[in-house]
C-alpha cells in the first residue's frame, strides 16, 4: 500500500515537473522587453540563490571538494554548462520570437537525436525498430526542411545541444541538485558581469520604473529550480520508464500552445513532418515497452530457476558443475533505464 501511495505521489511530481516544463512558454513572453541573452543571464544569477538555499536545507556541500579535485570533471560541468547555456538562450529567443511549434519539434526528435548520439559517439547497436525510427526522424525532418523552405535549424540545434548535454551529463554522473548548482556556479561570474555591464551600458531593463518586471525577471531562478525539484522527487518514486514517458507531455504542451495560443501557423507540409516525428516516437516506444517486459520475463525466469535450485540443494539431481545456471540472474539483461530514452530535464 506505501509503494502504490509512493508510485501516486511521484507521478503527480512528475506530470508537475513535466507541466511546468510544457507551460513555460507563456512566462518568457512576460519579461519583455528582455532580451534573450538578459533572460538567460537572470536566469543563470537567480537560479543559483535558490540552489544555494535547496543545497543548504539539505546540507549537501561534500561533493564540492569532491569536484574541485577533479579537473577533468569539473572541465565536463563548464562543458555542459555551456552547451545548456545555448540550449536555454535559444528556446527563450524561439519563444518570443513566435517560433514556439519549431521549439517544441527540437524536443519531440530529440530521442531520435539521442539514440543516433548513443550509435557514434557510443557504439551502440540499435534495433530494427529503432532504426526504423531514426529513419522515419530523418524524413520528417526533410519535409519540415522542404516545408520552412530551410531547415528547421532551432528544432535540429535544440535537439542536438540537449542530447550532447546528456551525454555529458551521463559521464558527470551528478545528482539534478548538485549539477545544476556546480554548472550555475561556474556561469554565476560572466553573468553577472553581462547585467552589471549592461546596467552601465543603460541597457539593462532590470531597473525599469515597473518593480513588477524586476521581480519577474529574479523569478527566473524559481521557474528554473521547482520543475528540477519535483523531477528529483518524481525519480526516486516512480520508474525511470514512467518518467520517460511522462518527458512527452513537456513538447505536447508546447506544441499545443504555440497552435492554439500564439496561433502559429501550420500548413499541411508541417503537419506531415509533426506527423511522422509522432510516428517514429510510437514505434520508439512501442520497441521499448516491449523489450522492458522481455527483460523482465527473463529475470524473472531466471530468479524462478535459482530459487528452484537453491532449494533442491547440491547432489539433488544436479552436481556441482550444473551451478552456472545460478548466475543467470546477473548475467542476465536488465530492463532499460527508461522506456524511451534516458528521461531528460528539458530547458
Amino acid at each position: 500500500m506505501k509503494a502504490q501511495t509512493e508510485q501516486r505521489t511521484g507521478l503527480l511530481y512528475g506530470f508537475g515537473a513535466y507541466g511546468m516544463w510544457g507551460l513555460v512558454p507563456l512566462f518568457w513572453p512576460l519579461l519583455k522587453p528582455s532580451g534573450a541573452i538578459e533572460i538567460l543571464a537572470h536566469r543563470m544569477v537567480w537560479s543559483l540563490a535558490v540552489v544555494g538555499v535547496a543545497l543548504l536545507a539539505m546540507r549537501r556541500w561534500s561533493w564540492i571538494r569532491e569536484m574541485l579535485r577533479q579537473p577533468r570533471k569539473l572541465a565536463l560541468t563548464a562543458l555542459a554548462a555551456s552547451v545548456i547555456s545555448v540550449n536555454w538562450g535559444l528556446y527563450i529567443w524561439a519563444v518570443n520570437n513566435g517560433a514556439v511549434v519549431e521549439a517544441s519539434l527540437g524536443y519531440f526528435i530529440n530521442p531520435l537525436v539521442t539514440i543516433a548520439i548513443g550509435v557514434l559517439v557510443l557504439g551502440e547497436r540499435l534495433r530494427r525498430a529503432q532504426w526504423a525510427a531514426v529513419g522515419i526522424g530523418v524524413a520528417a525532418v526533410l519535409v519540415l526542411a522542404i516545408g520552412y523552405g530551410r531547415p528547421p535549424w532551432i528544432s535540429l540545434v535544440l535537439a542536438f545541444s540537449f542530447a550532447a548535454y546528456g551525454l555529458i551529463k551521463k559521464k558527470l554522473n551528478m545528482g539534478g541538485v548538485e549539477s545544476l548548482a556546480a554548472e550555475t556556479a561556474l556561469l554565476f561570474l560572466p553573468a553577472l558581469g553581462y547585467l552589471l555591464w549592461l546596467g552601465a551600458q543603460g541597457r539593462s531593463t532590470f531597473a525599469l520604473d515597473d518593480p513588477g518586471h524586476s521581480w519577474l525577471l529574479a523569478a527566473t531562478g524559481l521557474v528554473t529550480a521547482i520543475p528540477l525539484i519535483c523531477f528529483g522527487a518524481a525519480a526516486i518514486r516512480v520508474p525511470l520508464s514512467t518518467l520517460g514517458l511522462l518527458q512527452y507531455l513537456a513538447p505536447v504542451f508546447q506544441f499545443g500552445l504555440g497552435v492554439l495560443y500564439f496561433h502559429e501557423a501550420m500548413p499541411p507540409e508541417r503537419w506531415a513532418g509533426f506527423s511522422l516525428v509522432w510516428v517514429a516516437l510510437a514505434l520508439l516506444t512501442w520497441d521499448a515497452l516491449r523489450t522492458a517486459r522481455r527483460s523482465r520475463a527473463r529475470l524473472a525466469e531466471a530468479g524462478a530457476i535459482a530459487a528452484a535450485a537453491a532449494g533442491e540443494g547440491p547432489g539433488v539431481g544436479e552436481g556441482p558443475g550444473t551451478t552456472g545456471v545460478l548466475q543467470a540472474p546477473h548475467g542476465a539483461p536488465e530492463p532499460p533505464a527508461a522506456a524511451v530514452t534516458p528521461a531528460r530535464e528539458p530547458a
